[in-house]
This record gives structure tokens, sequence and C-alpha cells, in this order.
């Protein structure tokens, strides 16, 4: 009789089982002792039968030594694999943690050159924003003299509006004609 090995010995349901076989056995080997009790061949043989099975009975209730030292090494070789399993866990924890570092630290570095750029684009942008106000403030308090020439009067692009104001005769289109 064998039973599996598990965690905290061997498997209880296993050991369950043969005890109440073994019981049962033993039940009738002794109906058949009450039966055959004259016969001697027959009580041999019965005697035979339940010293082995007390045998079997004995020896399952301790393990040998052979069944202990491959329990061992099954119980050494799930620690050993459960060590290298949380050493790999911890070897991708660290590896995870030093990209996520790598990870903020560029993107630190990327937000403040950012912010460099848009302060710098700022202080363009007042610059500019200084000098035409300076520009406008100049304009508005310098004053042009009326009879100061301009780029369309000197093309002849802007026609007078008065009639005889400058000695040129303007015709006047007749009100609804179009003006070529």
């Amino acid at each position: 009789m064998r039973f599996s090995v598990v965690e905290t010995g061997y498997d209880q349901r296993q050991v369950d089982s043969c005890l109440d076989e073994l019981g049962v056995r033993l039940t009738r080997l002794a109906a058949r002792a009450e039966v055959a009790a004259g016969a001697g061949r027959e009580w041999d043989q019965i005697r035979q039968e339940a010293t082995l099975l007390r045998g079997l009975v004995d020896r399952q209730g301790t393990p040998t030594d052979d069944e202990a030292a491959a329990a061992r090494r099954a119980a050494s070789a799930v620690e050993r694999e459960a060590a290298e399993i949380l050493a790999q866990a911890r070897s991708e924890l660290d590896a995870a943690r030093e990209e996520a570092r790598q990870l903020r630290e560029r993107v630190y570095a990327e937000a403040m050159q950012a912010r460099r750029d848009f302060e710098a684009v700022l202080q363009e942008r007042r610059r500019r924003e200084a000098r035409v106000d300076q520009i406008l403030a100049g304009a508005a308090g310098e004053a042009v003299p009326a009879d100061t020439p301009t780029a369309a009067a000197s093309t002849g692009g802007v026609p007078a509006t008065r009639d005889g104001a400058t000695g040129v005769s303007v015709q006047r289109p007749e009100p609804g004609t179009r003006v070529a």
C-alpha cells in the first residue's frame, strides 16, 4: 500500500480508506475464524493473513526512511522553486523601478526645457509689446503736416475730391452708371 505524500504527511483520505478496508477484511477474517475454529489448516491461513494485515497497518503508521527522505527532497525542491520565483520577481521589480526612475528624470528634464522655452517666448513677446507701445506712443505725439506728400499722392492713385482744389477738373459719373 502506498499513499501520496502531501504537505503535512500522507493524504488523510487515502489512509482512512485503507484503514476502513483493513477493518472490513479483519471482520471477515474474524467471522471465518469462528466458523473454522476447529480446522487447523484454515486457521493457519487466517493467522497468516491477519499477521500480514497487521504488518501492513503497523508499517503504514510510520513512514519508512526512504519515504521520509523522499518527502524532504520534495519539500526542498518546492522551497528552491519558490526561492527562484521570489528572486525573479524581485529582479523584475528592481528593473521596473529603475525604468520608472529614468522615465521620471526624462519627463522632468523635458518639462524644464519646455518651461525655459515658454519663458523665452513670453519674454520676447513682452519685449515686442513694449516696442509697439513705444512706437504707438511716439506716433500719437507727432503731427503730420497737411501738405506732406504721401505714397498714394505721388503715384496718382488718389483722385481729388473737390473740383478746382488742385486745378484739375474731375468729371463725376451719372448716378447709377458703372465706373470702369
